[in-house]
Formats: structure tokens, sequence, C-alpha cells
């Protein structure tokens, strides 16, 4: 070996008397939730999941108990304590936002409006960048505790109050479309919707004899169990409705009441809130999933729910309100189902007699799934997400510096 050979250092060694580069870290990215859980499908699983996938690090930090892991799909979980109702969650804001500036994160990344100011708040004394998170239609969401004529006066308050909040921010992504305009800040809007998760599912074998209705995630009057139980009176007995979630809005004691003067108690199995995987095999044991939405609110006539797309993977023909205009452009594109009015039991009997034929219910349930493996599927998403982060938060080259965030 030469002097010359005997000198030179190997490939990704320093040169003598030199100290080998360090590469940077990835810039943190805080996700920050004052209401979602800590596994939540979204802003973990999705969102923090497609982000740490791409080499940022990432942390969750949301209300829940030490039961909650440690690590989920690539994000460090942390858990708070939080007080119960609005109250807890106001008195909660200070403390979000000490943690959030503490985190020493390049992004924090903001699931609630609460979490938003504390997001805001943390930003404004660490410098970090500020991405709103909207997942709903927030100026309506005091329709249903005022009198109708304070409602036009508490939508323009709170539709400016989007607005300044929306300013303050570095990026608004948003999580299905028409909620941008609220926001009203174009050129930092981002649209990252709510499209399926690619998931591994047995679909469903569609086969002739009597129906299982399914309905998964949380169940509420204004999501339509009364209309569900007087559709399932006007079936054959031999017909099943399974539920999967949990009721949020005390209304269980009057479900079963109803169900009981029906007469179709013994129709219907109530499952609690399982696990995603497990609750979407247990679906995917059903015939037709119900996505039933009431008319008279903004946010359901604007919903792009979970299960509309965890029905799709499982090869599940959908029945869903017409007036549901995200949901009932998604099933129309994919022709995976049947659009109906969701205020008629009798429209909703009607439409389930209407698939009754497996081959009819096989042929929709395998357009959903290929739907949702394609134009409706999550990685296009992900892909604008990441996009946005390269931006506000860039990844450092290899071996090198940490590039300065900037947008």
């Amino acid at each position: 070996m030469s002097a010359t050979e005997a000198s030179t250092p190997a490939s990704g060694e320093a040169p003598p008397g030199r100290p080998a580069a360090v590469a940077a870290p990835a810039p943190l990215v805080l996700l920050l939730s004052a209401a979602h859980p800590p596994d939540d499908i979204r802003v973990v699983r999705k969102e923090g999941a497609a982000l740490a996938a791409a080499g940022w690090r990432l942390r969750h930090l949301a209300p829940g108990g030490p039961e909650a892991p440690a690590e989920l799909a690539g994000v460090a979980l942390e858990t708070f304590r939080r007080g119960p109702g609005w109250r807890g969650r106001l008195r909660a804001i200070p403390g979000l936002a000490r943690r959030a500036a503490a985190s020493g994160a390049a992004v924090i990344h903001a699931s609630e409006p609460d979490a938003w100011l504390a997001a805001l708040l943390a930003a404004r004394r660490t410098g970090a960048r500020a991405v709103l998170d909207v997942h709903e239609h927030y100026p309506s969401r005091l329709d249903a505790r005022l009198p109708r004529p304070l409602r036009p006066l508490a939508r323009a308050v709170l539709r400016l109050l989007c607005r300044l909040a929306g300013r303050a921010a570095d990026a608004v992504v948003v999580a299905k479309d028409g909620l941008a305009e609220d926001f009203a800040v174009p050129d930092r809007t981002v649209a990252v919707r709510n499209y399926a998760m690619p998931v591994a599912v047995a679909p469903r074998r569609h086969a002739p004899g009597p129906l299982t209705l399914v309905h998964a995630g949380a169940m509420t009057r204004s999501r339509g169990w009364p209309q569900m139980l007087q559709a399932m009176a006007c079936l054959p007995a031999t017909d099943r409705l399974r539920l999967i979630g949990r009721f949020t809005d005390g209304s269980e004691p009057a479900f079963a009441a109803q169900a009981v003067a029906l007469g179709v108690t013994h129709r219907i199995e109530c499952l609690p809130w399982l696990p995603h995987p497990e609750a979407l095999a247990r679906l995917a044991e059903g015939d037709i999933a119900l996505v039933l939405f009431q008319p008279g609110e903004e946010n359901h006539r604007l919903a792009l729910p979970h299960k509309l797309f965890d029905a799709m993977q499982a090869g599940l023909p959908v029945i869903a309100p017409a007036f549901a205009e995200e949901v009932a452009g998604i099933i129309r594109a994919a022709g995976c189902g049947v659009l109906v009015d969701s205020a008629d039991p009798a429209a909703i009997a009607g439409a389930i007699e209407g698939l009754r034929d497996p081959a009819r219910r096989a042929a929709l349930g395998a357009a959903g799934r290929q739907a949702a493996a394609t134009r409706f599927g999550w990685p296009g998403e992900a892909a604008r997400l990441v996009a946005l982060y390269q931006r506000l938060a860039p990844l450092p080259p290899a071996g090198g510096a940490a590039a300065r965030p900037g947008l």
C-alpha cells in the first residue's frame, strides 16, 4: 500500500485530525390535540405516520391516561390530564401552550380550535411554525345550542375568529372540501382529505340470505338511530343490525326503549368501541353499511367520515344521505352505494330491500374497494402533507447540517 493510499480515509470516514461529521437530527413535529385521543386515526395513524415515514421526528401530545402506548406508527405518544367539558378544555390551554413551547418542536400541528390557540401562543414564544388542522365546519358548531335568530351572528363571529387564526398561522390543512373558505388564506391552505388509509382486511363475500346491517363509529340521534330503528321494523324479522362503537350524546337509554317499543331488540347486536383493525374485521362480516347523518347540521352536509372508507375497503355497499355533499359525491363517483333521504325510514328500508340481491351488493362492494385503493386513497393526500412540511421544516441532507425552516 502506498503512502498516499495509507493516508486517504475510507469512504464516509473523516480525514485525519478532523472530527467525523454528525448528521443533523430531523426537525421535530409536535402534533397537538385538545380532544383527540392519543391513537387518533387521522392525527396519528394517517398524518403522523406519513411524516414519520418521510423522516421527521413526531410526537403527539393528547389528553389521556397511562394506558396509552408510548409509540404508535413511528409517533411518540405523550398524554396529559384534562378536566371535563368545555371548562376543562379552556383551563387546559395555558398548560398546553407551555408544554408545546418547551417541546423544542420546529412545527406545532394543532387539531382543534383550543389547540390552535395553544399552538399559536407557543409558536409566538419560540419561533416554531404553526399549522392548523381543520376537521370540521367550526362556524356552525353553536347552531344546535342557540335559538335560530342568533345563529347567523354566532356564525359570523366564529368565522371571523377562524380567519384571524388562519392569518396568524403558517399553514392551514383542511380535512375535506368546503372548509377552506372560512379561513380566507388560499396561499397557505392545503387540502389533505380524510381518504382511505390502506389496511389489511378480507372483503365481504356476499351470499344469499338474511342481511346484517352495520353502523360503525359514534352513535347519536343526529346520526340517525331513530330512523335506523324504524327502518329495521319494516324489514323481515331475520335481518340484523350491528352497532360498533358508542353512544356519544347520552341517548343510549332512549335507543334501548325505542328498540323495545318497535320489537326489534333481539335483532340488534351492540359492540363496544374496538381497536380499528378489529372494528374493520367485524364490519366486514356485515352485508350493508349505514351512514345516516340527519339533515340540519352543516358538519353533516360536509362530513367525510372514516366509516365510509372503512366500509368501502371491507367491500360493503353503503347507504348514505343524498344531502351530504362530500359523502354523496364519493358514492356517485365510485358507484359503491345508494343515496337516500336519511330522514325517511321508509326510504332507508327501500334502499336495503334493493340491495338484497348478493350479486348487486358484490358489484357495489368491489367498486368501492377499488376506489378506496386508488382515487380515494390516502397516499396522494399524504404526499401533499409531506410536500407542505418540506417547505415548513425541510429535512436535513444526509450527513449535513439541518436546513433552515422556511416557506
